[in-house]
Formats: C-alpha cells, sequence, structure tokens
C-alpha cells in the first residue's frame, strides 16, 4: 500500500472514536383531559405543562354583533363525555342545545397538533338558530404571562399574538385597533363573506383578515401556537388572555347535519412551515399567503 507522506500505517488502522453525544428524545405525543367544561391539552413542549380551552364557551345565534349576550345570543348547552382513550389521544363529546341540536365532537391529539371533527344534527322539526361557536384557548401561560385572567395587565401578552393582514402575519395590537363596542376590551376581525352583524359584540376592527389562522409566540419565543376552523365565523382576542378562532353552523334547517373541522397547532417557531401545513389542512381558506 501507498502512503501519503507523513501517514504512517498504524494511523489508518485507527477505529474511529464513537460520537458520545445521544440524539435528542422526541417529545411526547399531545395527550387530551376534561376538567369540568375545560378541554386540556397537555404535553412536554407546553411552557406550562398544558394549555386549557373553555370548549365549547357558547353557541351563538346571529344578529350578535350590537345585542346582549346573555338574552340574545347564547343559546344553552349540556355538554357529555363520550369516551376518552387510555393514552388521551382521542376524546368524543356530546353537546345537547336548547334547541334539540347535538353536536358530536372526535378530538385527536398527535405529536404536534389535535384535530377537532364535529357533526352537527338537527333532529327536530324547527330551523336551529345555532349560528356560530366559541372555542377559547386561554394563553396567558404559554404567553410567558399570568393564566388567571384575573392578575395584572389583560393587554401584557398582545405583542407576542398574531394573526395575518394583506397576506403577511401581523403582531396584536395592529395598527388599526378599535376601542368602542357594547362590551370592552378586545378585538374582533370579521373574514370576507360573514356579516358584520353577526360576530361578538366586541370592539370590530375595519380590517379584513386575509385567511383564518391565529396564534401566539411561547413566551421564550421557540414555540407557535395557532389555531384555525372551517368554516370560520371570526377570528376574536379576548379578555381571558386567550384567542379564538370561532366556527360557523348558519343554522341547521330540520333534519340537517353539518360537518366541522378545527385544529391547533404547537409547533417550532418556523413561520413558513406552519403555513406551509395550515394551507394544506385548510385549501378552502385560499388567501392564504
Amino acid at each position: 500500500m501507498k502512503l501519503l507522506p507523513g501517514i504512517t500505517l498504524a494511523l489508518l488502522l485507527v477505529t474511529p472514536v464513537a460520537h458520545s453525544e445521544e440524539p435528542t428524545p422526541m417529545p411526547k405525543p399531545l395527550t387530551l383531559a376534561r376538567d369540568g367544561h375545560w378541554l386540556v391539552i397537555k404535553g412536554d413542549r407546553i411552557p406550562s405543562g398544558e394549555i386549557r380551552i373553555n370548549y365549547l364557551e357558547a353557541y351563538c345565534r346571529a344578529g350578535s354583533t350590537d345585542a346582549d349576550w346573555v338574552t340574545h345570543t347564547v343559546i344553552p348547552h349540556a355538554n357529555e363525555l363520550v369516551a376518552l382513550s387510555d393514552d388521551g389521544s382521542v376524546m368524543e363529546l356530546r353537546d345537547r342545545l336548547e334547541d334539540g341540536v347535538t353536536v358530536e365532537h372526535t378530538i385527536t391529539a398527535s405529536a404536534d397538533t389535535v384535530t377537532f371533527s364535529l357533526v352537527a344534527h338537527n333532529p327536530g322539526e324547527k330551523r336551529s338558530e345555532a349560528h356560530w361557536a366559541q372555542p377559547c384557548v386561554r394563553l396567558g401561560a404559554f404567553t410567558g404571562f399570568a393564566a388567571d385572567p384575573g392578575t395584572g395587565d389583560l393587554d401584557d401578552y398582545l405583542p407576542k399574538c398574531f394573526l395575518f393582514l394583506d397576506g403577511k402575519p401581523a403582531r396584536m395590537p395592529t395598527p388599526v385597533w378599535e376601542k368602542k363596542a357594547r362590551y370592552t376590551p378586545g378585538q374582533v376581525w370579521c373574514p370576507k363573506g360573514v356579516p358584520r352583524t353577526d360576530v361578538n359584540p366586541r370592539p370590530l376592527s375595519t380590517d379584513v383578515p386575509t385567511n383564518g389562522l391565529i396564534g401566539c409566540f411561547s413566551g421564550d419565543d421557540s414555540l407557535i401556537f395557532a389555531t384555525a376552523w372551517e368554516p370560520y365565523q371570526e377570528l376574536f382576542q379576548g379578555v381571558g388572555r386567550c384567542l379564538h378562532s370561532d366556527f360557523r353552523l348558519g343554522g341547521l334547517n330540520p333534519g340537517e347535519t353539518k360537518r366541522i373541522r378545527g385544529k391547533i397547532y404547537l409547533v417550532p417557531n418556523d413561520m413558513p412551515e406552519l403555513v406551509r401545513r395550515y394551507t394544506t389542512d385548510f385549501p378552502e381558506h385560499s388567501e392564504a399567503p
């Protein structure tokens, strides 16, 4: 064997030393739990260990933008936990609305998403006024602020939050930030095709969102929480250090069944990759950047 100058046979026969670093373990999949009216998402990647969702906060009638929340808008409902898998990956819920409508929820947790599949059915002989509904996601602890909505400045988490305006992520508070409404504070964004008379009675922005994705960054900016629904009625920032993508039912005729789907993403801070996944999951939101 011909050796290069300065290289000995002994060096060529040395066995390479194995790399001592072990690979970084993959985070465990997200899991689901039910605590009263709260849907609880748990996971190692979540800074506070969990995210709590008032699920569902309310089923709502149309004509809600300038109406009394209690006497006009909210349709009372009762919730039942139907099933929860042993590993916490799949939950089934059933809502029964006062007008007889039933909504079956199948909620599935995976490595970095929670997927919602809903079937709403009106078994009665009268049209249901159930027009839209609110999953209220509490994000104070995730963004590095107080989890208790009764503590501190409730707008402190806003600079961590975003939606899409003019095709780009826009941090809150956005340049257009309305202050007046039947109830304050908060901020509502109404998409194209939805009457501005049929959304939350909080300050309604003149900005129209580019798409149905809304979210926030974790306290250390390493993660993004984001959520979207199809069809969606509004995007909303509320007084519980919360964010909403509220889904639309549009009323149900006698015997009618409708399907709704939603998604929560808990992913590394990579906005282009999040948008790629979102546009794949919700091709109907055609204006997504």
